[in-house]
């Protein structure tokens, strides 16, 4: 089953552009609740038992109020805060109807907006780098696995009261400096066959979620494109601001992420402004601030 994590509470980036927004008919957003992987984790994997990593230096050297490894994916902020289990978000509903009258529990939990990451460490890693997967399926039929598992997880979801759910498609993964290292040849291109296997998993998904759209019609399920996007700030670096783009900040840039990206990590980039990568396989703050708004700017008013 593809990885799940859950961020609630204190949202940065996303939060900024839904609150920013002009939302229709003077509706509010009382919360933004995060469900994804490393990209949107700001540190609670420093609790963790695991070898995977980020909770010093260089991580957060560019952290709002100073050098501040948090344990964020990146030098800086990543879209969300406070990463538990979907277990522990039915506890945090509990909670809420504690503090609160019932009904306003439940108007908490129905207008909220619910953001999903999913699928990038299902194709990079867990197919892509193992064996295990590979021998059990083929491309079609791994995608169709992990498309299934993603709407289980959407209708359970919905089961709990969500009514506003956005997903985000699996960006362009086979170009992140780790798969150009380990699987774009000496050339270091992208990886052909990771970027084909995102491609057959978004497509998937959009169709699921359009099924879901018909069968709940009482809620919002929205399709957030990340790949289109970034793949134009790939192709087009300067028209954003950048100037690298197929290797990280991180000491060589080439594979680093993790405990391998730290404090004696030579030849770390002095201005991570200028790269789309912070480390082989996470973007910079920058990155994280421009791929949001190009992809949520225009979806605000779908989730209304």
């Amino acid at each position: 089953m593809p990885l799940i994590i859950l961020c609630y509470s204190t949202i940065a980036i996303i939060f900024q552009h839904v609150s920013s927004a002009s939302l229709p008919n003077n509706e509010t957003v009382p919360a933004v609740i995060v469900f994804g992987d490393s990209i949107v984790d700001p540190g609670n994997n420093n609790y963790i038992e695991t070898l995977i990593k980020c909770n010093f230096p260089p991580y957060g050297r560019d952290f709002v109020g100073g050098n501040n490894p948090t344990g964020r994916f990146s030098n800086g902020l990543v879209p969300s805060d406070i990463i538990d289990q979907l277990d522990m978000f039915k506890e945090y509903i509990m909670k809420i109807k504690e503090a609160f009258d019932r009904n306003i529990a439940t108007t908490i939990v129905s207008k909220s907006i619910y953001i999903v990451c999913i699928g990038s460490d299902d194709i990079a890693n867990t197919y892509a780098q193992t064996p295990f997967r590979r021998a059990q399926y083929d491309i079609q039929s791994y995608t169709d696995f992990m498309a299934s598992e993603a709407s289980k997880f959407l209708q359970e979801l919905y089961g709990i009261g969500a009514r506003r759910i956005g997903v985000f498609s699996i960006p362009v993964i086979g170009c992140v400096p780790s798969q150009r290292t380990i699987g774009g040849g000496i050339l270091r291109s992208c990886s052909d066959s990771s970027n084909q296997g995102a491609i057959l998993f978004n497509s998937k998904l959009s169709s699921q979620m359009v099924t879901l759209q018909t069968k709940l019609p009482d809620a919002r399920f929205v399709y957030l494109d990340s790949y289109t996007p970034f793949l134009d700030m790939l192709q087009n670096p300067t028209k954003y601001g950048f100037e690298e783009t197929d290797k990280g900040c991180c000491g060589t840039g080439n594979i680093e992420v993790g405990i391998l990206c730290n404090r004696y990590s030579i030849d770390t980039c002095s201005n991570s402004s200028n790269y789309l990568f912070w480390d082989s396989y996470h973007p910079t703050e920058k990155t994280y601030n421009v791929l949001s708004s190009l992809v949520l700017d225009n979806k605000i008013n779908d989730f209304f």
